[in-house]
């Protein structure tokens, strides 16, 4: 009855124990998953680069619209330096939208249902635009949490809420993409539940209610990798060309 329960599939599961030194380094469901993901979208993009020519095929146009997409995104949003950047967005944003896109097939696990996942990919992209800030700046970049125009008395009130507003950065981005990335397949968990549960007469309502909501997941999925990049993108340049 645990595999008919709607929130079964968020479950974590350690499908191979394993210990290093005294480190508990088991396989579970959560990294399969994300292992899952990075084969498939690397196997997707060489299959649509197996033949790689001056005149694309159909295959070859669409993974060049793809890298087209990103590149467009990462220079327009990190001004003068974007095109430095453009492999790791790329990476970034291939990663995230196949991990929220692989869970929509029957039986598979989503990893961006973990916040732990979310929390991991959110806290490397706010350490690297930290280190970038003070290789850059120098701890001068303090200076960059001081409002313009304040006056000096405010300053100790205001420069903690700048403060913490800068540290908010990794914990928005990454309940921001758990939470989606949660509620959607719930939705579609619950309907399909019900709809195993309803009268034979009636499940064609559930069952084509959750072929609409599925073609809304591959929406969500692909806007919360979009959005999640693209803030990257805005931390990594505000990093760069922080004032101070």
């Amino acid at each position: 009855m645990s595999g008919m329960q709607p929130l079964h599939p968020f479950e974590v599961h350690i499908l191979y124990p394993l210990e290093l030194f005294g480190w508990d380094i088991s396989i579970s469901n959560t990294s399969v998953a994300l292992i899952g993901s990075v084969l498939v979208a690397v196997l997707a993009l060489l299959l649509l680069l197996r033949r790689p020519g001056l005149l694309p095929d159909r295959l070859q146009l669409l993974a060049e619209s793809y890298y087209l997409f990103v590149y467009r995104m990462t220079v327009s949003n990190i001004r003068g330096h974007g095109e430095a950047y453009v492999p790791a967005i790329l990476t970034l944003f291939t990663l995230i939208a196949a991990s929220n896109l692989i869970g929509l097939l029957p039986g598979a696990f989503t990893p961006t249902t973990q916040i732990v996942v979310t929390g991991t990919l959110a806290a490397s992209v706010f350490a690297y635009t930290l280190v970038l800030r003070i290789r850059l700046h120098g701890w001068r970049f303090i200076l960059s949490f001081v409002p313009a125009g304040v006056p000096v008395w405010l300053l100790p009130l205001m420069m903690p809420i700048e403060l913490l507003s800068f540290m908010a950065r990794p914990v928005s981005l990454a309940v921001r993409l758990f939470a989606n990335m949660t509620a959607g397949h719930t939705v579609l968990g619950v309907i399909a539940f019900f709809g195993l549960l309803a009268p034979w007469y009636v499940q064609w309502v559930p069952m084509s209610l959750s072929v609409v909501l599925l073609a809304v997941e591959i929406f969500i999925a692909a806007i919360q990798a979009y959005i999640f990049s693209v803030l990257s993108c805005v931390y990594i340049d505000d990093a760069i060309h922080a004032h101070g």
